[in-house]
């Protein structure tokens, strides 16, 4: 009986020692599998804000594309507007030589040439001055140039249709008359170095 007990202990040694080796074994599973999961919860953590970062970029693009239409559809709709106007501003200049009745009829249609100005106004579009000014290509459109020695070149000596601006953009640039360097012959260079 004792040979017994003594073969016994061996195998309960063994067992328990399978045992421990099994339960450190299933440990050292269930741990790679936690770090496995834990990674993969990171990595879909990461997703997730990069997404939802995505998302708010995307939703703040298509604000801007929104408001970007609506005032390109604005300003098209504006330019149209704005040729009517100016006759109409044009015909307005020619009344000073008219009669006392045409000129009386040439108040009231001048403040109704100063609402529609107002009402431009309101909605952040201004025409801007151009006489005097150096010309510049993304404010004006040189429809005529003349010689002078009465400034230097490149200055606006008239504004023959006004420009308009919705903000910082341009809606209409102003047609404008340039000055330009008067052009000695050369026989009149002669008696002048003679």
């Amino acid at each position: 009986m004792d040979n017994e007990k003594i073969s016994q202990e061996p195998e309960k040694e063994e067992t328990t020692l399978e045992q421990d080796k099994e339960e450190s074994s299933y440990a050292a599973l269930l741990k790679e599998k936690v770090e496995h999961l834990s990674e993969e919860l990171n990595s879909a953590r990461a997703k997730y804000m990069s997404t939802l970062a995505e998302m708010e970029n995307m939703r703040k693009r298509l604000i801007q594309e929104k408001k970007e239409m609506i005032s390109f559809a604005i300003e098209n709709m504006l330019r149209e507007f704005l040729l009517p106007l100016d006759n109409f501003l044009s015909a307005l200049k020619y009344t000073d030589n008219m009669s006392d009745e045409i000129k009386n009829w040439a108040v009231g249609f001048k403040m109704i040439a100063d609402q529609f100005n107002e009402v431009l106004e309101n909605h952040g579009i201004f025409a801007f001055a151009s006489e005097g000014k150096p010309f510049d290509p993304h404010f004006h459109e040189a429809i005529e140039a003349e010689e002078t020695d009465s400034c230097r070149p490149g200055i606006v000596l008239q504004e023959i249709m006004r420009g308009y601006k919705h903000g910082e953009r341009i809606i209409r640039p102003a047609k404008v008359k340039v000055s330009k360097a008067k052009i000695i012959p050369a026989e009149d260079k002669e008696k002048h170095h003679g």
